[in-house]
């Protein structure tokens, strides 16, 4: 193998890998960036080179000569939930076979934290940014109006999209559970949340609307906290909701996590499910339907909606703009043995 080319002692340039490869400086760039367009033997030859020199791409450099870096700017609450863990696997997924590459920012549930990466992220001039959510704050959303470049909010749908949205209504997802909860013959239906960001609210807007309806809504039926959501604190919730009504039959749960950890609690005090209580959640995470009894949730379709946010942002860059900017994927009410109580 021959030595490594050097110049001025610094790392070897695209000049160097053309000059060894033999082909110009501009075969070599579209070799790395679109070899696609670049037949099969030079591909490897150019490689070869590449491999021999220890040759790194300088995305700077890169960023500089296409105006755009070859990044996605992904921002996600939370990188622990499981929820967003699926979106962020649909996303990693819908780029095998590209060039482009993620930047990953967790904004914690914080608008402040949402502008300051933005602000990072839109310094490197992206490719194109996906967000979660649609609940920016007027300065965020400034900064996403004049991004530059496609932008997907994902998670959610709303009436006045920034560019691009792919999700599902939180309100529509709320109602959905709680008519399951009435038709299957609950009356006194309580509503249990953690965090209560504005997706939680709104699945608890969904909540009201139908108990409204029925006849049945009683604000001493909601219990409501702004911690975190974790399984054991669904067992504290479930014990200051039964301590405000003691004749609850039934709840939605904001969440899976907080779904069973109510489950664990009736377990405990030996409260028969779905006998005495029903319970229903949200998401449809893999251990609702493996708990005893299963655990009735509303099914998103998380992985898509990550999958399909970056097959929109693809299609844009590459000049085909999706028909439909917005797409609703909906979801799927799971109806198990937690909620099988004859009506």
């Amino acid at each position: 193998m021959k030595p490594r080319s050097r110049r001025s002692g610094g790392r070897p340039t695209i000049a160097d890998v053309a000059k060894r490869a033999g082909v110009g400086a501009i075969t070599v760039s579209r070799a790395l960036r679109e070899p696609e367009r670049v037949s099969e033997d030079l591909r490897r030859q150019i490689a070869r080179v590449v491999d021999e020199l220890g040759y790194v791409p300088d995305p700077n450099a890169r960023a500089l000569a296409s105006a755009r870096a070859d990044v996605i700017g992904v921002l996600v609450p939370s990188l622990t939930n499981n929820v967003f863990a699926e979106v962020v696997r649909g996303i990693y997924d819908g780029l095998d076979d590209s060039r482009l590459q993620i930047q990953l920012g967790n904004t914690h549930y914080s608008g402040l934290e949402e502008e300051r990466l933005l602000r990072v992220f839109l310094s490197q001039r992206p490719s194109a940014l996906v967000v979660s959510g649609i609940d920016q704050t007027p300065a965020a959303r400034k900064l996403l109006e004049e991004a530059g470049c496609p932008v997907v909010q994902i998670m959610e749908i709303g009436p006045d999209p920034v560019d691009m949205m792919i999700g599902f209504s939180h309100f529509e997802g709320g109602r959905t559970v709680t008519r399951h909860l009435v038709d299957a013959g609950y009356r006194k239906i309580g509503f249990i949340g953690a965090r209560m960001d504005p997706r939680s609210q709104r699945r608890l807007s969904g909540y009201r609307a139908v108990m409204e309806r029925a006849g049945l809504f009683d604000p001493r039926l909601i219990t409501t906290t702004t911690t975190p959501s974790s399984v054991s604190l669904g067992r504290e919730l479930l014990r200051d909701a039964l301590a405000k009504v003691p004749t609850l039959d039934a709840v939605f749960c904001n969440n899976d996590d907080l779904a069973l950890g109510v489950l664990f609690e009736c377990h405990r005090a030996a409260i028969d499910v779905p006998g005495k209580i029903g319970i229903a959640g949200f998401n449809d995470l893999d251990m609702t339907g493996v708990a005893f009894p299963s655990l009735t949730s509303l099914r998103t379709h998380r992985y898509e909606i990550g999958r399909r946010a970056i097959s929109m942002v693809r299609a844009t860059i590459a000049g085909e703009r999706p028909e439909q900017p917005v797409v609703d994927l909906g979801f799927e009410l799971k109806q198990r043995e937690s909620t099988a109580r004859t009506a």
